[in-house]
């Protein structure tokens, strides 16, 4: 069921906001699907949404892989028969007031704070659509 990314309603919100562990689809750079797991934030107000990694990974490579207008990615979360799915273009951002931000961020959702990173970057989706059923 599509679902309105800057107003997703409270129950599709609060699915979000419980610590559930996510995945991260990226292309790589022959096109095929990248699927790891990963710890995702949501901010419909921003229209975002954010993932912490260090810099030399993978997943980081592939965004960047994709040139300066960036990937289109997907993260999605699973509980039991509840899900959801939001979809847009990712892009690497380096600059130290994004990363802090999204390590608060994390760290409100998940509970615990990230271990000191100085390679640590933020993949920033920007938002065009959601899916999902609870």
């Amino acid at each position: 069921m599509a679902v309105d990314v800057r107003n997703p309603g409270p129950e599709y919100l609060a699915f979000w906001r419980e610590p559930h562990l996510c995945t991260l689809t990226t292309p790589r750079p022959d096109g095929t699907p990248h699927v790891v797991p990963v710890c995702v934030t949501y901010d419909p107000e921003a229209g975002l949404a954010r993932i912490i990694t260090n810099g030399s990974s993978r997943k980081a490579a592939n965004v960047l892989a994709a040139g300066p207008d960036g990937a289109r990615v997907a993260v999605c979360q699973v509980d039991g028969r509840r899900w959801a799915t939001l979809e847009g273009v990712a892009r690497v951002r380096t600059e130290r007031d994004r990363v802090e931000h999204a390590v608060r961020r994390k760290t409100e959702r998940y509970g615990r704070a990230p271990g000191p990173n100085p390679d640590r970057v933020v993949i920033e989706i920007t938002l065009d659509r959601a899916l999902g059923r609870g």
